[in-house]
């Protein structure tokens, strides 16, 4: 007996579904997709149960004729490949011709669709048609997805809470509406209203729409490209920051993908500017020739392949970091009340220029036409990103008052010496030149065993960094030098802090291993908390601060300084309105 059959279309569907569709999300985009790529300018997701009841897609796209109709819903039709060639220069979201199958296989299915000559109407039970009638001629399609899973039990077991599977929802279409500017998308579930952008091709006001008036006014906008990619977008200020990636959209030709590679690279490009574990809003379109790209990796097409990668990752990371260190980053506390007016400016629908004010500063005149929502420095000496700053006081022996005729500030002493020590520290350790200390008594440092051995490995690196170690006995050092540097008084704790990090780093990258080193130093031996310092050192500190590359964070990623404006001082005090 044979025992190599040929599976029949209905177990073919059903598996395919089991990649295509994981959950309710992946329905919504497959469904949105296709609509795209039928040229819709209006999209209205209506959600059941946050999807697991009813999905339902009504688009204002070309539509379908009878023929095309019924044939959409047979494996690997599709109307966007035709041969082979078309693979290497892919242009739409869909093109595998899997997805309406797959979906209708674990589904109810009803569409209405019409090209405008014609209007047919499908219903299909499980993969199964089972009436094909004449509709209206609205032109677009009209897809409703009921009872998802009803016939594989297994799969509907699994799926997320309802909570869970509209957030998925809601993210996704979010990067979507980012994507597409010029598409009208509406969402709502259970009858609520979650997202109602107006297609009006400002990117900037889908941010607002998604994120609000208070990110939106923090955004910067972005524009570079080389001689293979070219990217767009917005970047916020290192103060708003979200949780995690979700974040972070990534759009490839107008494709949301995810790529853990480009998403650290938008992070390693904020490095010492956020937390470690904190994430800004990045909404960044990466535009690319086809053939540079490969998306026909898997079949829910949220990866991609990229040729010439390294360039890519090289122009996002100048782009960003570049674009970070011509702004103004000190955050400014202030009552937040906006009007209509306001909402109008910041939102780039008027078209004179707006004068916006800023703390140290002079007033830059901006023009919102081209997007410029925040204060950018021109080409001066570091100390004067900040204008000079006067301390008078101390609250708490750890936040020092200063003022100038901007406003008030507020520093925090020990952030701001770390960012003074970490430069310092980070320069100091990639300095080639080494200028060293021979030590008339030597320090003696003892370890146990496994540290000892561990550090044995790695002394070329403690004599590239300056300092001359040797074996003195059993599990012990002697330090017969050390870099001049080294902070006066604390020269044994520092090379302590260096060999720790020595044995505790694992695999050994050099970049990194200077960085860590410079911020472990710059946080053991900076200024503390509660240590009461003159106005004379308070001025030392705030000076130092001025003359720093990023005077805004420690290398934590933590304020150091934050700013109270005049006329915010005098609001509180009803001195304006």
């Amino acid at each position: 007996m044979n025992q190599i059959k040929i599976m029949s279309t209905d177990l073919a569907n059903k598996i395919a579904a089991g990649e295509v569709v994981e959950r309710c999300m992946n329905v919504v985009k497959e469904l949105v997709e296709n609509s795209i790529d039928a040229f819709a300018t209006e999209i209205k997701i209506d959600l059941i149960d946050s999807g697991i009841k009813q999905i339902k897609v009504i688009d204002n796209g070309k539509g379908m004729n009878k023929s095309d109709a019924k044939n959409a819903f047979l494996r690997h039709a599709t109307s966007k490949l035709s041969e082979i060639d078309d693979l290497f220069n892919i242009t739409s979201l869909g093109f595998r011709g899997e997805a309406l199958p797959s979906v209708a296989s674990v589904s109810q299915v009803n569409m209405k669709t019409s090209d405008g000559k014609v209007g047919t109407e499908l219903t299909i039970n499980g993969g199964v048609i089972e009436d094909i009638k004449e509709s209206d001629l609205r032109r677009g399609t009209i897809i409703t997805i009921n009872n998802l899973f009803y016939n594989t039990p297994v799969r509907l077991k699994f799926l997320k809470n309802p909570y869970i599977e509209l957030t998925n929802i809601l993210d996704y279409v979010n990067k979507m509406a980012l994507s597409y500017p010029r598409i009208k998308f509406k969402l709502s579930n259970n009858n609520k209203l979650l997202l109602n952008t107006d297609g009006s091709d400002r990117l900037l006001k889908v941010i607002n729409d998604i994120y609000g008036l208070a990110a939106t006014k923090k955004m910067i906008e972005i524009k570079a490209e080389n001689n293979d990619y070219a990217i767009s977008g917005y970047i916020s200020y290192p103060e708003i920051v979200k949780g995690s990636a979700k974040s972070i959209t990534v759009l490839v030709n107008g494709r949301v993908i995810k790529n853990n590679e480009i998403i650290k690279i938008i992070k390693e490009a904020y490095h010492t500017y956020i937390a470690e574990n904190k994430y800004p809003i990045v909404i960044i379109n990466i535009d690319v020739d086809p053939i540079l790209i490969d998306v026909n990796i898997h079949p829910t097409k949220s990866d991609i392949k990229f040729s010439k990668f390294d360039n890519l990752k090289e122009l996002i990371f100048n782009t960003i970091n570049n674009k970070l260190k011509t702004f103004i980053l000190i955050p400014e506390i202030k009552e937040v009340v906006f009007n209509q007016e306001e909402i109008k400016k910041t939102l780039d629908i008027v078209s004179e220029p707006v004068k916006l004010a800023y703390p140290n500063i002079e007033e830059i005149t901006l023009d919102l036409e081209i997007n410029e929502s925040s204060t950018i420095l021109k080409e001066e000496p570091l100390t004067n990103r900040i204008k000079e700053i006067y301390p008078v006081g101390l609250v708490h022996g750890t936040y020092i008052i200063g003022e100038n005729e901007n406003g008030m500030y507020i520093i925090d002493q020990h952030a701001a010496a770390e960012r003074i020590n970490y430069e310092r520290y980070l320069k100091e350790l990639t300095d080639d030149k080494k200028d060293m200390i021979n030590l008339l008594i030597p320090l003696n440092i003892e370890l146990s065993s496994n540290e000892f051995i561990i550090l044995k490995e790695h002394f070329h690196i403690l004599k590239d960094l300056g300092i001359e170690v040797e074996e003195f006995g059993v599990n012990t050092l002697v330090v017969r030098s050390h870099p001049v540097w080294l902070p006066k008084n604390n020269e044994a704790a520092s090379i302590n802090h260096i060999i720790d990090i020595i044995i505790n780093k694992g695999n050994f990258n050099k970049t990194k291993f200077i960085e860590q080193v410079a911020i472990t130093l710059a946080c053991k031996l900076s200024i503390k908390a509660n240590e009461n310092l003159t106005i004379a050192d308070m001025q030392v500190v705030i000076d130092k601060l001025r003359q720093t590359s990023n005077p805004f964070t420690c290398p934590h990623g933590r304020p150091t300084i934050v700013s109270y404006s005049k006329y915010e001082l005098e609001k509180l005090f009803k001195r304006s309105v």
